[in-house]
């Protein structure tokens, strides 16, 4: 089992990865810190490449990139746990709920964007979504200014 932390580019970030330290302790677990690019941003990648280099970027260069945030997180705010960087493309929610489920995860740990309601409902929450579709249980962490 592992402690899957979904992690991005926001300040939330180090909190979630805390969060999982703390339990990846608790429990004797790994974390996995997963970044998920979405398809928008895989797409810009990729045309900004087309438009460089007249070539595409392999799908395994593009989880690389993906892979990398969350290295560069844990570089800089290294957990006590075992860790290992993972990068997904696609759906953010969908990839996390699948990735947990594929490494058959003890916890997921994520943590909400501060929106306004109106922001929610255009843009959906991620946090909301795999709170709804996970089979394992969630730690969403209080939505607030992480400084």
């Amino acid at each position: 089992m592992v402690i899957v932390a979904a992690v991005d580019r926001s300040d939330q970030a180090r909190a979630v990865l805390d969060e999982a330290d703390t339990l990846a302790g608790r429990f004797e677990e790994p974390i996995h810190a997963l970044h998920v690019m979405s398809r928008s941003e895989a797409i810009q990648t990729e045309e900004e490449s087309v438009s460089r280099t007249d070539e595409a970027v392999p799908v395994d260069d593009l989880r690389d990139r993906a892979a990398a945030v969350a290295a560069e997180l844990m570089e800089a705010h290294p957990p006590d746990a075992e860790t290992v960087a993972v990068g997904r493309i696609g759906d953010p929610a969908a990839e996390i709920v699948s990735y947990a489920e594929e490494q058959d995860a003890r916890y997921i740990v994520v943590s909400p964007q501060q929106r306004s309601q109106t922001g929610k409902i255009l843009f959906g929450s991620v946090a909301q979504s795999v709170l709804l579709e996970a089979d394992c249980p969630v730690v969403s962490l209080r939505a607030r200014d992480f400084e």
